[in-house]
């Protein structure tokens, strides 16, 4: 297929081939579903557009044409400049208009009265005006739904929501066409799948091959961190000599504190920028357009610019910190010569020593096109229950046809009657324990139709939308009337400072003075040992596809040939002094350093896992009358201290043994609330945005442990505790990765019995977050230390 005029003459001044991908999807325009794989770079978002601006033509129908989704606003408002050039150009009469939260009160008013021919948004916004009851006026007309970057949005419940939400659209517009665009993943037919039944997938040309490499600095990593302050002077050296760098970091919190060592070590001060997502709107802004306008030098970003935007003139990328994730690492390479026929550059910049490994495994698997990926749960409930009253806000539905609609979206593709109907008894009643009270009595049928029992309840419900529950944020103001707003800090962090502390933000150094009306007033003062900005944003675990790569590269010395010499030398020795890890075993490691006993279990599952791997170990270390007294993890070990030797660690790792300890832990603890608060907010049970005021953080973890506590004493089968021990199984405890690391040694340990503390073990005594067992361990310390003394002072 060729681009029909004037397509073709406006893509021929511009001396532009199309890619045969783009054609081939244009070809495709009148399928159903459509699938996109194509690689960072590969012109996937222009291929999305082009059959719509071609059907609309030069004269378009009045009405909306085209939905566009992006995970992003930012990404959403980069597209319509993008667009807004060529329609011009090629003078097409084709109405372009985003509707995101930034979005302003009489555009979007007017967008459900004359909503534009392509509309771009996000999947909260696109959720939000399904809600209305003009939507069957609003997308009766509707024709192509494009979603892009789909394989980030399948990773989460915003995703899900939006399967639901085009389920929806398919309802009330029977033709629409779908378009899904992806960079490279790992199971294109899973993704296929999870976008709707029926999809074809179309495979774009991989790109030419990266050019990836691993930093090496005349000063090796030190053993523990994640920060890689060490290597700020050599990656400045970097930027210095590419025209554009990105610079990514895993954590808000790390990129804080990689920017003022960057910083320091520009010399030249070189235009650098840094951008995540809690620094304030006006901010990240400021930062984007000047990138757009070729004025800086480089941005350390965290995942905040993962997505979309195209910068052409990026020539290098820094992943400083070990990657965690193949594909994502390969998507941030992406960004790097953001066109279709120039190779990426990138550089990767180990933390510590062990990320020197992981670095050298993620490199390798890049090489070899091999990524990694979790298999795709089925649709989460809560978001289930959510759609459901977004549903009845717009109008009464049948319980039938919703379930049919339901489960033409891919991810509740296998729903059954049996949890739909629980969810609508939610929607309707709150469920058994809380029928009795008014305030969740939000569903009545009437004539077999169900529908809100008071319309009112409406504004509520849409008030709530959403399926990202943050932890309640602060805003940060510079001190003074009207102060700049500087972006958020986290409700928790903000409550630990005093007048006068000072910490990192922004990239700069502000002192705390007072807060205000639920803003954290600062003003701009130079410290030398400022705090850092915590967030409980998400810290990556290791893939299991590295984590096994890792463990193949350890056992084999002949592949250490590529690795710096320190590392060579660090993994003989270890190999002397104990044994190295091997595939389809785990090592465990005892050994006496100083009054107390050491067990390491080297299970290569994420810290998360390992973490939750340490709560049980001591739990059952208790019982045995081991005496715990602490645990340390990272993402390939376990560390555990006590006072008794460990002389058969198999008898503490019983898979069966470990799961009713971890039903009974996850009972009690923190963890469970946390996750039951997140469920009850999405499934609506809890409001935090009410008409004229807003709970804040506390007082809303407050009132969902109450009605936790209460639902687990009244009514233990409640949909929301069901869901909530499916969601802490899957998620902050990721006891899925325990029970792989157990089923792949499948009980074969390799226990050694170490001399002293060995080379692998050693840097986990220099992580942080060790945690303390408050068991018979330190009562017995307590005993003994006053026997001691007394003894001492003749009174034994």
């Amino acid at each position: 297929m060729t681009l029909p005029e004037p397509f073709a003459s406006w893509f021929a001044r511009r001396d532009w081939t199309p890619h045969p991908h783009q054609l081939e999807l244009l070809a495709r325009s009148g399928d159903a579903s459509t699938l996109l794989i194509a690689p960072t770079g590969g012109g996937k978002t222009l291929a999305g557009f082009l059959p719509s601006l071609v059907a609309l033509g030069t004269a378009p129908p009045p009405g909306l044409h085209t939905i566009y989704v992006s995970p992003l606003k930012a990404l959403a408002a980069d597209i319509r400049r993008n667009l807004m050039q060529p329609l011009a150009e090629m003078g097409l009469g084709i109405r372009v208009e985003d509707r995101t939260g930034d979005t302003g009160a009489g555009a979007r008013a007017r967008q459900r009265v004359d909503p534009p021919h392509i509309l771009l948004t996000t999947p909260e916004s696109l959720a939000l005006m399904l809600s209305y009851e003009e939507a069957p006026r609003i997308f009766g007309s509707l024709t192509r739904v494009i979603v892009d970057e789909i394989h980030a949005l399948a990773e989460s419940k915003r995703g899900d929501q939006l399967m639901l939400c085009l389920a929806r659209l398919q309802t009330l517009a029977p033709g629409l066409a779908r378009v899904g665009l992806s960079a490279t993943v790992e199971d294109p037919p899973a993704l296929a799948g999870w976008l709707g039944a029926g999809t074809q997938i179309l495979m774009a040309e991989a790109g030419p091959e990266p050019d990836i490499s691993i930093l090496e600095t005349e000063t090796p990593p030190p053993w523990a961190g994640q920060t890689a302050t060490y290597a700020a002077p050599a990656v400045m050296e970097l930027i210095r000599k590419a025209r554009t760098t990105l610079v990514f970091i895993n954590t808000r919190a790390q990129a804080e504190v990689f920017f003022q060592h960057l910083w320091a070590a520009n010399d030249e001060t070189l235009p650098i920028a840094l951008h995540h997502g809690s620094l304030s709107r006006e901010a990240r802004g400021k930062v984007e357009a000047a990138m757009v306008a070729g004025e800086l030098r480089a941005i350390v970003a965290t995942g905040s610019l993962d997505l979309g935007i195209d910068w052409g003139d990026v020539d290098l990328v820094i992943q400083v910190g070990a990657p965690k994730n193949v594909k994502r690492l390969v998507q941030r390479i992406g960004r790097a010569n953001h066109r279709y026929n120039a190779p990426s550059r990138a550089v990767l910049v180990p933390s510590n020593r062990f990320e020197v490994l992981e670095c050298r495994a993620a490199l390798d698997a890049v090489r070899e096109h091999a990524l990694d990926g979790e298999p795709r749960g089925p649709g989460p409930l809560d978001v289930l229950c959510q759609h459901i009253l977004l549903t009845a806000c717009a109008g009464p539905f049948e319980a039938d046809g919703l379930f049919a609609e339901a489960r033409r979206a891919g991810p509740y593709a296998a729903l059954s009657r049996v949890d739909f109907d629980a969810c609508l008894e939610f929607c309707a009643t709150g469920g058994y324990a809380f029928r009795a009270y008014d305030r969740w009595q939000r569903l009545v049928e009437r004539d077999g139709r169900w529908q809100l029992r008071d319309p009112r309840r409406a504004r509520t419900i849409r008030m709530n939308v959403g399926t990202i529950v943050a932890t309640e944020l602060l805003k940060v103001r510079l001190r003074g009337r009207g102060g700049a707003p500087l972006g958020e800090v986290e409700e928790d962090f903000a409550a630990t400072l005093a007048p006068g502390d000072t910490f990192l933000f922004g990239g700069e150094t502000v002192r705390f003075e007072s807060l205000r009306e639920m803003s954290v007033e600062v003003t701009r003062q130079v410290s030398v040992n400022p705090r850092i900005a915590m967030y409980a944003g998400t810290k990556f675990a290791t893939s299991t596809l590295l984590s096994h790569r890792v463990i193949a590269l350890l056992s084999d010395p002949a592949a250490w040939a590529g690795l710096p010499g320190h590392v060579r030398d660090w993994l003989a020795l270890q190999a002397e002094v104990s044994r190295l890890p091997r595939p389809g075993y785990l090592l465990a490691e005892t050994f006496r350093r100083g009054p107390h006993q050491h067990l390491c279990l080297y299970g290569f599952a994420g810290r998360n896992a390992h973490q939750t791997l340490g709560l049980l170990v001591t739990r059952r270390m208790e019982t045995a009358g081991l005496h715990p007294l602490s645990f340390v993890a990272n993402d390939y070990a376990l560390l555990v201290s006590g006072l008794e030797e460990v002389t058969d660690p198999g008898a503490l790792l019983v898979p069966e043994m470990l799961r009713d300890d971890l039903e009974g832990w996850l009972g009690e603890n923190a963890v469970m609330k946390r996750t039951f608060r997140d469920a009850a907010t999405i499934a609506g049970l809890i409001e935090k945005n009410l008409p004229g005021r807003r709970k804040t953080g506390r007082q809303a973890t407050f009132s969902t442990d109450i009605l936790y506590d209460t639902l687990r004493r009244y009514d233990p089968g409640h949909l929301l505790l069901r869901i909530t021990r499916a969601e802490a199984g899957r998620g902050l405890v990721d006891f899925g990765r325990v029970e792989e690391m157990l089923a792949r040694s499948r009980g074969r340990i390799d226990v050694v019995r170490a001399p002293h503390v060995t080379p692998l073990a050693a840097p986990l005594f220099l992580e942080m977050g060790r945690v303390p067992i408050r068991g018979r361990a330190e009562a017995r310390l307590v005993a003994e230390a006053a026997a001691a003394l007394l003894a001492e002072a003749g009174l034994d």
